[in-house]
């Protein structure tokens, strides 16, 4: 349990520091079903269709495995 719980936060903090830098290529969060919306100067984003898209692979890929 404990090395699933690891593996778990090490893959987090991997995909939080290269989902920037990929996000210039692959249009990450500008896709048909993603909000974006300023309030108070500020911009927040909800990207639901690639949430959807990302959890899909993800499922595919651990299906694979």
């Amino acid at each position: 349990m404990l090395k699933w719980i690891l593996t778990l936060v090490i893959a987090i903090f991997l995909l939080g520091m290269v989902a920037p830098h990929l996000a210039r290529f692959i249009r990450f969060g500008q896709l048909p079903g993603d909000f974006n919306f300023r309030f108070r100067g500020r911009r927040y984003a909800v990207p639901v269709a690639t949430t959807l898209i990302f959890s899909l692979l993800l499922w595919l890929i651990s299906r694979a495995i």
